[in-house]
């Protein structure tokens, strides 16, 4: 089994790796923001938001999986 500081360093990771496309999309020519918004827009922000919310509220998220599991 997985420890809680490996799950907390492994979202942490997801969530600094996801976050470069929006540094490219910000810093990058006007010309080239068509290449990068479909990939911050759909997969960058739900990924970083879904990860933040873990390392936030994951405990009480896996209560509550864990509740109507068992």
């Amino acid at each position: 089994m997985i420890s809680d500081a490996t799950k907390r360093s492994i979202l942490r990771w997801i969530h600094i790796v996801f976050s470069i496309p929006i540094v490219g999309y910000i810093y990058s020519p006007f010309k080239e923001l068509p290449n990068y918004a479909p990939v911050v827009r759909y997969v960058a922000i739900p990924v970083i938001f879904l990860s933040g919310l873990c390392m936030w509220k994951g405990h009480l998220l896996r209560r509550l999986i864990a509740k109507r599991s068992g």
